[in-house]
């Protein structure tokens, strides 16, 4: 598990997932988003602007993020 600081809330979760290095662009993340690659707090999310608070956990592919405040 990684821990992600994030310095305010909300944060849209596409932008977590680019910002962070775990795909190319934000239009990626958009992508793999919509077709239920990514799993938020244990369930498959498909809302590329779902938005994020400290203590959500993010789960594509091997990685695995816990957001916290900063």
């Amino acid at each position: 598990m990684r821990h992600v600081d994030i310095n305010k809330e909300p944060v849209e979760l596409f932008k977590i997932l680019k910002f962070e290095g775990i795909v190319g662009s934000g239009g990626e993340a958009k992508l793999v988003i919509s077709d239920g690659q990514v799993r938020v707090n244990g369930e498959v999310e498909t809302r590329r602007r779902r938005k994020m608070m400290s203590g959500d956990i993010i789960v594509f592919g091997e990685e695995e993020l816990h957001l916290r405040l900063a």
